[in-house]
């Protein structure tokens, strides 16, 4: 096997994962995503959980090969050569470079993520974050975040694709029985970054609500392909998933179970285990309704982009004209430094209520929010956080559920109901923050 090479930076690798096979000692292979305050690529363990669920649902409902992929490992060129212009159809996007594929051992992934991980949290960013999300209580305060990122990417993956070096990377320790089912989501994110780059749509730069809607298109857009190939292959015939009612909600058991089996996600806050499964259940769904609204199988990139976690939680909206969300900006008093920020969206919003005690679908409404991870002279730290409704009545709504638990929260915390540039808004507040105010302005484009 080759030796592995380095990959750019700011790339944003698409993952597969190994889960166990119901009722078989087989190992079978399936996606992954990116994290949510680490934003890169997370695995999550289901398709081996979810394909017997969904066999027994829907059962009563050479040459070439040089011009299609490059690898060195002729056994995975041949399975790639094979299903690639069937991926490639299904996805409705064009096939038009040949695909790398090659094999990683398990310590060069370890590697790989290491050398990930170090670009992603450069200079204590990693310890920022996890400042923030403890002041949100969405995290223990003493979370070593890189440790558990690493731990969960080494249970979960089996493959990644990586979009800079444009190649399909597969473990080595794979038996060969789970190879095909590995491949065949990972092409798909290749095929899906010819047509459209994938680093550009998950940029760093963007805010963390943009690149987990992002993702979720990502993930869900494969995940469906891989899905009909799948059950085609196991004697479905031809299959087109749209004509099967509510397919994506059939996945929730096979997700909640592959919870379950996986020990490291299943011992992570929710909104990491969160982070890891989002991008397939509300991806699929996401796409699910586009192909029905739209017809045929338009891709979930250009127009049809999403561009907040709110287009995935409430596809049928986003097919009749999305809202699209405001960009919340904070300023904060001199004296005080702003050590770091970002957006929640309606997704992190509604886990931040779960986690409190409340109920996630006061979150629903949200329009745009900010928060800032502040610190002052003493080193101390405290948060703000800016958030606009699409009506006073949610707002209100949110207000109503949240107040009664701000105890919850680590320090002193307070929530307040405003209007921020006649938009119906609320301040929370988390230990000792200075005078903070907030504007809003329309998000800008890619």
């Amino acid at each position: 096997m080759e030796e592995s090479q380095p990959m750019a930076e700011e790339s944003q690798p698409m993952g597969v994962i190994a889960g166990r096979a119901v009722g078989s000692p087989a190992r079978r292979m399936v996606p992954a995503r990116r994290t949510l305050p680490a934003r890169f690529a997370f695995p999550a363990r289901w398709a081996s959980f979810a394909l017997p669920l969904l066999f027994t649902s829907l059962a009563c409902g050479g040459s070439e090969g040089t011009a299609l992929v490059t690898s060195s490992d002729p056994r995975l060129a041949a399975i790639a050569v094979r299903i690639l212009p069937d991926l490639a159809s299904r996805s409705g996007m064009e096939l038009r470079e040949p695909v790398r594929v090659e094999r990683r051992s398990r310590a060069e992934l370890e590697r790989y993520l290491e050398f990930k991980i170090d670009e992603e949290f450069p200079e204590g960013r990693a310890e920022l974050v996890s400042e923030a999300y403890g002041l949100l209580g969405l995290v223990p305060g003493d979370i070593d975040l890189r440790r558990t990122l690493k731990a969960l990417y080494l249970e979960q993956v089996a493959g990644f694709y990586d979009p800079d070096s444009t190649t399909l990377f597969v473990l080595d320790d794979q038996p060969d029985e789970a190879i095909e089912s590995l491949l065949v989501h990972e092409l798909v994110h290749a095929i899906q970054d010819q047509n459209t780059n994938l680093d550009s749509i998950t940029a760093p730069g963007l805010d963390n609500d943009r690149r987990v809607a992002a993702q979720a298109a990502i993930e869900g857009h494969a995940t469906l392909v891989m899905f009909e190939f799948l059950l085609m292959r196991q004697g479905q015939g031809v299959f087109d998933l749209t004509d099967v009612p509510d397919f994506s909600a059939r996945l929730g058991p096979a997700l909640e179970a592959a919870r379950m089996e996986s020990p490291t996600l299943a011992g992570v806050p929710l909104v990491l285990q969160e982070s890891v499964l989002f991008p397939y259940r509300g991806g699929v769904t996401f796409v699910e309704a586009l192909w029905k609204e739209r017809g045929g199988r338009p891709p979930p990139f250009g127009s049809d982009l999403p561009t907040s976690t709110e287009h995935i939680l409430h596809p049928e909206d986003f097919a009749r004209g999305p809202d699209v969300p405001r960009t919340v900006e904070v300023s904060v008093e001199d004296g005080w430094t702003r050590l770091y920020e970002d957006t929640l969206g309606e997704l992190e919003l509604g886990i931040l209520l779960e986690t409190v005690g409340a109920s996630r679908a006061h979150a629903i409404g949200w329009g745009g929010d900010r928060y800032v991870l502040l610190g002052d002279e003493d080193g101390r730290r405290s948060l703000a956080w800016f958030g606009v409704w699409d009506t006073e009545a949610q707002r209100d709504k949110f207000v109503h559920e949240l107040e009664p638990r701000l105890s919850a929260f680590p320090q002193r915390a307070s929530l307040t109901a405003l209007e921020i540039n006649g938009l119906p808004a609320t301040r929370l507040l988390i230990g000792d923050v200075p005078n903070v105010t907030a504007s809003v302005k329309d998000l800008d484009p890619l």
